[in-house]
């Protein structure tokens, strides 16, 4: 009578907080960092129908976490005869993929051994990272669940978290020994056909053990930080202060607002090579949350540049770029330059706030050896080099070109040209559709092999201009162009 009435309370206090509690956060997806280990009974004392609605629940509890290294590992362990681990934390890091793992478990039935079980938990749960929350979840009709006293004592001094969920008939004593505290959070007896009215409670329970409170660096460089967290806050239920300061190094401290959805910062204007410590305060009028805090060392100074580059090259010039540009560390550029492997070498000196020049003068056709220098204002000096090619002289124009009427805008087209390295011609006219002499004219273009000499246009515009280049391998000759003559008839 008594354990009916201890029912009777217990699953009237969850139907109260039920109605009473609001839904999971949506912060619920990216809330939390740790790891779950479902403890299923899957012995014979459990009924088919039973141990599908259980699967059933668990899929529902989990589905709104991110999982994965970083987010919520869920691992899941049969007790039977014999504990059978059917996946372990690192398997699945996607819903997708644990839904269908969970929908496609088969009962083991036998024996009620979850003190072997609890054995086997024990190991995959302390040998992840100690500083990691960790949640026994146990799934259980209760039935002769054996001495498992012991064994959820050494979990539990381990920084382990026990819940459970039995479906009535179980021994109340041993479950209430088994969980930790609190209780009426972390200990949930309810029909099996009942269970849904526990998902909120029960997942919310989670979600305060494997929260993830900590200030993360993400990115790192020697003037910059990025910091994340894992939100706590909405944007109209309060607001972020970040604040930080070099330690050891006497100055202000920094102080910045961010709003109730953020979820990361930037820090910049930094020191290279100094540590830093910075704490955030989430700002709430409707709970106290606690005020999470970070050391890291940003990375020393990169001393500039760390790349060379060239662009624009002509005949007789070169444009030479470089980066990063670092206005406050250096003091000036030198760029030196001279033709490769012997010429005489100039030398160009600029501002600080300069990343590129455009070398003139040049030879053509020569390759020339490029070294950018930075002088920082700490007195080191750093160089890198670059080989660069002018392009070759001016290649050889085209030498005649003639425009013979044939008929009705029709023209032959004939030219001249030194064959030397010669791969074609390029030829442009303008060009009028049959009968719309009143429109627009469109530019037309044609190349032709070397060997041509000579080619017929039609449709030609009246007082077409009709040009011929020469191409060769390295690039195109100067052309020629002619106007073609209108003919009377034309517009007749």
């Amino acid at each position: 009578m008594r354990g009916f009435l201890l029912r009777c309370v217990l699953l009237w206090a969850m139907l109260q907080r039920s109605k009473t509690q609001s839904a999971v956060p949506a912060t619920a997806l990216n809330c939390c960092e740790g790891d779950v280990l479902l403890l299923l009974d899957s012995s014979g004392s459990v009924a088919n129908r039973e141990f599908s609605r259980l699967l059933h629940f668990a899929t529902i509890l989990l589905r709104p976490f991110s999982l994965g290294r970083g987010h919520v590992r869920v691992g899941l362990l049969q007790v039977g005869t014999n504990p059978n681990l059917e996946f372990g934390l690192d398997v699945h890091n996607n819903q997708e993929s644990l839904q269908k793992a969970l929908q496609s478990v088969s009962q083991l039935q036998g024996d009620t051994n979850t003190k072997a079980a609890l054995r086997v938990a024990q190991g995959l749960l302390t040998e992840t990272d100690e500083n990691m929350p960790k949640v026994l979840l146990w799934l259980t009709d209760g039935v002769e669940p054996g001495d498992v006293g012991g064994a959820m004592a050494e979990l539990k001094a381990q920084g382990v978290s026990v819940l459970a969920v039995s479906t009535v008939h179980g021994n109340y004593q041993v479950l209430q020994r088994a969980v930790t505290p609190p209780l009426e959070s972390h200990l949930y007896s309810v029909d099996i056909d009942d269970i849904d009215i526990i998902t909120e409670d029960l997942r919310e329970a989670i979600i305060k053990i494997i929260r993830a409170e900590r200030l993360r660096v993400v990115d790192l460089t020697s003037h910059s930080a990025v910091l994340q967290w894992r939100p706590v806050l909405k944007v109209d239920s309060g607001y972020y202060e970040i604040s930080y300061n070099s330690l050891g190094k006497a100055g202000p401290e920094t102080k910045r607002t961010l709003s109730g959805n953020s979820s990361w910062v930037e820090l910049t204007n930094l020191q290279p090579d100094t540590t830093y410590t910075a704490a955030l305060h989430p700002e709430s009028n409707q709970r106290l949350f606690n005020t999470l805090s970070v050391n890291f060392t940003t990375l020393p100074d990169v001393l500039g540049p760390t790349e060379v580059s060239v662009s624009d090259s002509g005949f007789r010039q070169i444009r030479v770029s470089w980066g990063p540009l670092q206005p406050a560390g250096v003091q000036r550029y030198t760029v030196e330059y001279g033709a490769f492997p012997s010429g005489e070498v100039l030398t160009v000196t600029l501002p600080s706030q300069q990343n590129s020049t455009l070398l003139t003068g040049l030879q053509p056709g020569t390759q020339y050896l490029v070294t950018v220098s930075a002088l920082h204002r700490n007195g080191k000096e750093r160089a890198m080099s670059v080989r660069a090619c002018t392009q070759e002289a001016a290649l050889p124009a085209l030498s005649d070109l003639h425009l013979i009427p044939v008929e009705h805008q029709e023209v032959q087209v004939a030219w001249q040209a030194n064959q030397e390295g010669l791969k074609g011609y390029w030829l442009s006219w303008e060009r009028q559709k049959p009968h719309t002499y009143t429109s627009k004219p469109s530019i037309s273009s044609l190349y032709l092999p070397a060997s041509s000499r000579s080619t017929r246009l039609k449709h030609l515009a009246p007082n077409s201009r009709v040009c011929v280049s020469p191409v060769y391998s390295s690039g195109r000759g100067e052309g020629l162009c002619c106007t073609a003559e209108s003919h009377t008839d034309w517009l007749s």
